[in-house]
């Protein structure tokens, strides 16, 4: 817990972390807990989705807050495909436990540099009509891709990790175009919750670890999260 905060701001923080899996305080730094918090109270003033890119050395970062829902990454990861972003690398801290928020920082590129402002103005603002229903990101995204097309090399996994207590999901593919919005989707299309990730992209190869909850925001028992593994894998070959 962060040390130097007034008392109030501890309990205030402690509260919040409440409504995280048990590992979010333990592992998450205090810099990022407080950084939620502080998107937490710009969501809560706002009443709509903090969305916002900055520049971040060669690269640009995206933060995102809003109340989950199983559509918000297919619609955020359509957006970057539809923009032709690199995605470099992905934080996401969701709740298991009222009011479900989730903070997504997602750092990205376009051709090796940081976005220009008014790039970064647009993709925000395609976001922000895609979460709207006024940003039709299948037909933009079609221009660019055959999305009927499958991915090729998939290999998914499930698993009940037993650090974080949570129901985990594998995907690993070769690299190509679609591949994180094409991933996205499917996990939207089985109805799951994302409530943290890990990303890695190494030698041609993007390995995605998603900790999930099911339908309704239950926990998956083992039987039908194999299940769920292999439903994901055949939508993304497009079988």
């Amino acid at each position: 817990m962060a040390s130097g905060l007034k008392s109030s701001t501890l309990e205030l923080l402690k509260r919040f972390n409440r409504a995280f899996p048990q590992f979010y305080e333990q592992f998450v730094s205090s810099e990022i807990q407080l950084q939620n918090l502080r998107l937490a109270y710009r969501l809560y003033k706002s009443k709509r989705a903090v969305i916002e890119l900055k520049p971040e050395g060669s690269k640009s970062a995206l933060h995102f807050a809003y109340r989950n829902q199983s559509f918000l990454l297919s619609d955020i990861f359509g957006v970057l495909a539809a923009y032709g972003l690199t995605i470099h690398g992905l934080s996401l801290y969701g709740q298991i436990k009222s009011p479900m928020l989730v903070f997504i920082k997602l750092l990205v590129s376009r051709g090796s540099k940081a976005l220009s402002e008014k790039t970064s103005e647009n993709v925000c603002r395609a976001i922000r009509e895609a979460l709207a229903g006024r940003f039709e990101v299948e037909e933009m995204l079609a221009v660019e891709f055959n999305l009927d097309v499958g991915l090729e090399q998939v290999q998914t996994e499930f698993y009940v990790d037993p650090v974080f207590h949570l129901p985990a999901l594998v995907i690993e593919a070769d690299n190509q175009p679609g591949l994180f919005y094409k991933a996205m989707y499917a996990i939207w299309q089985e109805d799951l919750l994302v409530v943290n990730a890990n990303l890695l992209v190494w030698r041609g190869r993007t390995r995605l670890i998603l900790y999930l909850l099911g339908p309704n925001e239950s926990l998956i028992p083992e039987y039908l999260g194999h299940k769920i593994a292999e439903g994901v894998r055949h939508r993304l070959l497009g079988k």
